[in-house]
């Protein structure tokens, strides 16, 4: 057959089989470190088992995310990995009634559990706020992402946990919405500043939004970490390459890409695989950005 150069030919196959041998991916952006280590972790793993992804973006959109995974289903995909932040719940739980199932990374819903890999956003926010505290710094800053999000929301609970914890009061003054890009630590540190409210530290809500923060600062001749401290999430790789280098909160993206992938071909395949694991719980990577004081 290989002499004669022979190709299976795979609309056959997957007729004979009911299945295509193709994921949907959906994420949000295509750029920035984030969504490249997840895809990259979801398609090696895929890949292993001779299956093959198509991909799409939803861009933090309710309308763009029901058009990509209707995309992705028309597209005849087995399974849908789904990095969605906009849908509702209701949408993604009757999505999951119908015959192409969408598993979910980076967000829980409750009542489709077993699609779920997700990470505990609230310990991880609880621990960036504990360790300045634990550093002495009182008087902090938070720069949250979109309040649509959960990620951003859970985020939150876990920084206001911390506070409460010690019996500091969240003060709305040092409150910033960002967009979870390098320009809202930009933006949100300039709004800190205007307020003329003391403020010793800073907790970014991911690592990109600490980047801009940092920019700032420098370009404003604030010293970090000995004037102001920062703390980012994510632990993206540039996080290490920053000056000075950035003390923040590790995502394994990666690994939850993979395990996703592994629950596709568990559960669409009946293949065997590693233990599925459905929560991650973050840790604290310390570096250079915060000062004891």
């Amino acid at each position: 057959m290989q002499q004669l150069d022979y190709r299976p030919n795979a609309i056959a196959q997957s007729l004979a089989s009911n299945r295509t041998n193709s994921i949907g991916i959906m994420v949000s952006e295509l750029d920035g470190p984030f969504f490249g280590l997840m895809m990259a972790a979801i398609e090696q793993e895929l890949r292993k088992a001779g299956k093959h992804v198509i991909i799409t973006t939803g861009h933090s959109d309710q309308t763009r995310e029901k058009e990509g995974i209707d995309f992705l289903i028309s597209r005849k995909c087995d399974a849908i990995i789904a990095h969605v932040e906009a849908v509702s719940d209701e949408y993604l739980i009757e999505i999951n009634q119908g015959k192409t199932p969408v598993y979910l990374i980076s967000r829980y819903v409750e009542a489709i559990a077993d699609k779920c890999v997700s990470l505990d956003n609230k310990m991880g926010g609880y621990l960036a706020t504990k360790n300045l505290i634990e550093n002495n710094h009182r008087d902090i800053a938070y720069v949250s992402g979109p309040m649509f999000k959960a990620d951003a929301v859970d985020r939150l609970t876990g920084h206001k946990r911390a506070l409460a914890e010690f019996d500091i009061p969240f003060n709305e003054e040092l409150f910033f919405v960002g967009d979870f890009k390098e320009t809202g630590g930009q933006q949100a540190l300039k709004h800190f500043l205007s307020t003329n409210r003391s403020f010793t530290a800073i907790v970014c809500s991911n690592d990109e939004m600490a980047s801009g923060a940092m920019k700032y600062a420098r370009e404003h001749s604030i010293s970090i970490p000995q004037e102001l401290s920062i703390i980012g999430y994510d632990n993206v790789i540039f996080a290490n390459y920053l000056y000075p280098r950035l003390t923040t909160i590790t995502n394994p993206v990666d690994k939850m890409g993979s395990m996703a992938a592994r629950l596709v071909l568990q559960d669409c395949y009946q293949l065997p695989t590693l233990a599925v694991e459905h929560l991650f719980t973050p840790s604290l990577k310390v570096r250079d950005s915060v000062y004891p004081i």
